[in-house]
């Protein structure tokens, strides 16, 4: 069958609850839920993305174990029905112990960044727009 070059060829691949590979990096997918939608965040080695997720359980959160780096998402600091607030984005970093953290989609109803950064633990941090993580 002939294709038109300037068409995208794409390879869609199902996602399920086990690591898979692309070249040699190893991803792991971390299920979490936004309010009831499963969805996932992702573990790259001593990395872990995991956002727009307000629940975690117990089996998901080991797999987060041993991180140099969370980025993990926090809404505000008022609880919301799909997303972490503040202070459950505070108590999961706790629980889990990454060397470092990064909060990230967040609302403006955070407060002011410098003003909230004096709050938080000395390892953890707003992200921002072109931030670079070294792990």
């Amino acid at each position: 069958t002939y294709r038109y070059p300037g068409i995208p060829q794409m390879h869609l691949h199902l996602i399920e609850n086990s690591s898979f590979k692309i070249g040699d990096l190893e991803i792991i997918p971390i299920r979490g839920f936004h309010y009831k939608l499963p969805v996932f965040g992702f573990r790259f080695g001593k990395l872990a993305y995991v956002t727009d997720v307000n629940r975690l359980e117990n089996e998901e959160k080991e797999k987060l174990r041993g991180l140099d780096v969370l980025v993990i998402n926090a809404l505000r600091k008022e609880d919301h029905i799909s997303h972490y607030s503040l202070h459950q984005a505070l108590d999961l970093i706790a629980e889990i112990k990454p060397g470092k953290a990064y909060l990230t989609h967040l609302s403006h109803q955070m407060g002011f960044h410098a003003q909230v950064q004096r709050e938080l633990p000395e390892n953890v941090f707003f992200a921002y727009d072109g931030l670079e993580v070294e792990v």
